[in-house]
């Protein structure tokens, strides 16, 4: 009796289709940088792309941390605020004791965040509560104990060291090439490890992955830990670049977060997608802010925008896996 060898399935389909993603929105950026400088050749001054990539390095760590969630088949709602506890509990640190070294800053506003992310790992896991009902609850735990911290006072920029400013306006651009290195090792992780690897595993089947012997729980809290982490390093990336520090800091950004992820490319049903696919999307939405200001297009379009790109990457995702699955059905139904 001769086996039958069933079919691989079409893994490269997906992968097929965010690669075109990806290169989709390099091709937009083009068209949009295009036009934009068509109608105000400043907007390719080497200050306004300097302003562009200062602000698109906060936005891409929070995207990183969020698409490391998002491939688990969760997602972190609670990153805005997490961003704003971090930097008003970094800029207290720097107001009382001037001579605090950047770094030292960095960990510590990573510290709160890795806090704030193990709490909503364990919530979700082991407390059996979805992502999206914990995240959102913290979003405005957090954001009270904030508010209530602050009492309505902000941090200026003349109470901040001069070092610490220095970070975020120096000639060399700390924070893009902070982003970057955050980018690069976290891909790296994802691609070439074992952690990564069930990270994806979890995201396509998370039955199959407990199943597989792979530890879902650690897994989970660990992601939300890498997500509160970076989200605080963006914190005091946000304290460094825009100096002044208030409760209301990071307030709204999950919503750009979240559309960096799924226009990147990174599915929102979990499984697939990269961290250069989240850090492209970022870069798109940070430019179509800039942009809107240079034509003097009212900046609520910028909301709209943002909303129907996320509309537009999960129907394009939801199609490309019902054609996989329908693809999958009709090679099994072949199978003797």
């Amino acid at each position: 009796m001769t086996a039958v060898q069933i079919p691989a399935p079409h893994r490269n389909t997906l992968g097929v289709v965010l690669r075109a993603r990806e290169l989709g929105i390099v091709i937009a950026l083009a068209l949009l940088v295009a036009v934009t400088a068509i109608s105000n050749p400043r907007f390719l001054s080497g200050q306004s792309i300097r302003d562009i990539l200062l602000n698109t390095a906060i936005l891409a760590v929070l995207a990183v941390g969020q698409a490391v969630v998002v491939i688990t088949r969760n997602i972190d709602l609670s990153v805005g605020s997490v961003l704003g506890l971090s930097a008003f509990t970094v800029g207290t640190l720097l107001q009382h004791n001037p001579g605090t070294p950047v770094i030292l800053a960095l960990l510590v506003g990573a510290m709160v965040g890795a806090l704030c992310g193990v709490l909503n790992g364990v919530l979700v896991r082991y407390g059996q509560v979805p992502a999206l009902v914990v995240t959102l609850g913290t979003l405005y735990v957090l954001r009270g104990v904030t508010y209530f911290w602050a009492g309505g006072s902000q941090i200026n920029a003349d109470e901040l060291p001069p070092s610490f400013l220095n970070f975020g306006t120096a000639e060399i651009p700390w924070l893009v090439i902070l982003a970057v290195v955050v980018l690069v090792v976290t891909a790296v992780v994802l691609r070439n490890y074992r952690v990564g690897r069930e990270l994806y595993a979890m995201g396509s089947s998370p039955q199959a992955a407990q199943l597989a012997g792979i530890p879902v729980g650690r897994r989970t809290v660990g992601a939300f830990l890498v997500s509160g982490a970076l989200a605080g390093v963006a914190g005091v990336l946000f304290a460094a670049r825009f100096g002044t520090i208030d409760a209301a800091a990071g307030t709204g950004l999950e919503l750009n977060v979240v559309a960096a992820v799924v226009v990147g490319g990174v599915a929102v049903f979990g499984g697939s997608g990269t961290v250069w696919g989240a850090a492209l999307g970022a870069l798109l939405l940070t430019t179509i802010g800039s942009a809107l200001a240079v034509l003097e297009i009212n900046q609520f379009w910028q909301q709209a925008i943002v909303g129907g790109l996320i509309l537009l990457a999960i129907g394009a995702d939801r199609l490309v896996a019902v054609r996989v699955a329908a693809g999958l059905k009709k090679r099994g139904s072949h199978v003797g």
